[in-house]
C-alpha cells in the first residue's frame, strides 16, 4: 500500500493554482480589499501589551479580524473555525498563514471578538468599509430598500413565570443563585411568530396562512437599489417592531430620495419622518380593515414589490451560504455577529460587482 508523502512547497502551490482556476472568492476578496485600512481601528479597539514582559507574541490584529470575517462568511463556531483554518488551503491563503505557522485557538478567537464588542468597534469597521466602497465609485444610488429578517438563536427552555420575568426585564427567581445557569440563559432574545402567506388553491379558494414560531434576534438593513450593498443596519430581539427601526437604518447619503419597504413600516410617524427629510415613501399600503383592497392600490403595491424583492437576495445569501445564526448570549454579542455578517456580505457583494464590471 502506497504511503502518502508530506506535501512539498510546489505541491501546495499547484493546489492553490487549481483553487484559483476554479474561482476562489476569498482570494478575490483579498485582492479587492485592503485590510490594512482596518488596522488603526482594530489596534485602538483591542489594545495589546508591549511585549516587555515576555510570553508568546499576540496574533496580528488584521489576521484576527479576517478570521472573524471567515466565521461570518461560513457560519462557523470558534472551534470549527480553528479546525478549518488548519485544514483548508483557501483559508490559509486568505489569512496569509503557512502550514507551519501557529493558528489562533477557539479561546483566542472568542476573546478578540469580545474585545470588539466592548469597544463597540463593529459599527465603525462597517462604516469604514462603506466609505471605501463609496470612494471606489460604489455610491449609494437609486433609492433604498428597507427590511428585516429573523436570525435564529438557540432556543431557551423556560417556564411561563421565567418568560414573564425576562419579558419584564427582570432576572427570574433563583437564577441569581446559579451563576452557571445565568451565564447560559439568553435574556435578550425573544420569541415571535412569523406568518407565511399561503397561496390560494387552484380553484381560487383561500387557504389558512402559516404561523411559524421563531426565537432569536433581527437583522434590520437598508440596501441601495443600484448596487444592492447594505448601507445601514441595526440589530434587535426577534419580537421588535420593524417599523420602529426605520430611522436607524436609513442612509442619508443615497443620491435618490425613494424608500421602499413593506407594510410593517407604514405608519403616520414614519411617513412624517420621511417627508421632513425630503424622502419619498414607496412603502406598501395596508389593506383597509374589513374591506377589499382597491385595484389601484394593489397594482401600486405590486410595482413596489418588484423593487423591494431585491433585499430578499441579501437575506437569502446570509441564511443560505453564510448560514447566519447567533450562537452567543445577549444582544451585545448578537449585534457583533450580525454586524460582521453584514460587513462580510458587502465584501462578497463587492466581488460580484467587480466581476460584473470586468465582463461588461
Amino acid at each position: 500500500m502506497a504511503m502518502v508523502g508530506q506535501p512539498g512547497f510546489f505541491d501546495v502551490e499547484e493546489r492553490l493554482r487549481e483553487l484559483s482556476a476554479k474561482g476562489d472568492d476569498l482570494e478575490r476578496i483579498a485582492v479587492l480589499v485592503d485590510f490594512a485600512m482596518f488596522r488603526a481601528e482594530l489596534e485602538q479597539a483591542v489594545p495589546r501589551a508591549d511585549g516587555t514582559k515576555g510570553g508568546r507574541p499576540a496574533f496580528d490584529h488584521v489576521l484576527m479580524f479576517k478570521i472573524l470575517l471567515l466565521q461570518a462568511m461560513h457560519g462557523l463556531s470558534d472551534e470549527r473555525c480553528e479546525y478549518l483554518i488548519k485544514d483548508r488551503l483557501s483559508f490559509m491563503r486568505f489569512l496569509g498563514v503557512g502550514l507551519a505557522d501557529p493558528v489562533p485557538d477557539a479561546n483566542t478567537i472568542w476573546a478578540f471578538r469580545e474585545a470588539l464588542k466592548r469597544a463597540g468597534a463593529v459599527e465603525r469597521l462597517f462604516a469604514q468599509f462603506d466609505a471605501t466602497l463609496r470612494a471606489a465609485g460604489y455610491l449609494a444610488m437609486g433609492g433604498q430598500i428597507v427590511d428585516a429578517t429573523i436570525v435564529a438563536a438557540p432556543k431557551q427552555r423556560n417556564t411561563e413565570a421565567e418568560r414573564a420575568a425576562i419579558k419584564a426585564g427582570q432576572v427570574p427567581e433563583g437564577w441569581t443563585e446559579k451563576p452557571a445557569k445565568l451565564r447560559q440563559k439568553d435574556r435578550d432574545a425573544r420569541w415571535t411568530v412569523k406568518f407565511s402567506k399561503a397561496r390560494p388553491r387552484e380553484d381560487g379558494a383561500p387557504q389558512v396562512d402559516l404561523a411559524v414560531p421563531a426565537f432569536g434576534y433581527k437583522n434590520h438593513v437598508a440596501i441601495d437599489r443600484r448596487h444592492g450593498l447594505i448601507r445601514g443596519w441595526t440589530a434587535s430581539h426577534a419580537a421588535a417592531h420593524d417599523g420602529a427601526r426605520l430611522a436607524e437604518v436609513i442612509d442619508a447619503d443615497n443620491t435618490a430620495a425613494d424608500v421602499w419597504a413593506d407594510t410593517a413600516y407604514r405608519s403616520a410617524k414614519n411617513e412624517a419622518w420621511l417627508a421632513a427629510r425630503g424622502l419619498v415613501s414607496r412603502i406598501h399600503r395596508k389593506k383597509p380593515q374589513g374591506q377589499p383592497m382597491a385595484p389601484r392600490t394593489r397594482r401600486a403595491n405590486a410595482r413596489k414589490s418588484a423593487v423591494r424583492s431585491a433585499v430578499e437576495h441579501v437575506f437569502a445569501r446570509q441564511k443560505g451560504p453564510m448560514t447566519l445564526v447567533v450562537r452567543t448570549i445577549g444582544i451585545a454579542r448578537a449585534r457583533v455577529k450580525i454586524g460582521l455578517a453584514n460587513l462580510a456580505y458587502n465584501m462578497r457583494r463587492l466581488v460580484w460587482l467587480s466581476s460584473r464590471a470586468a465582463t461588461a
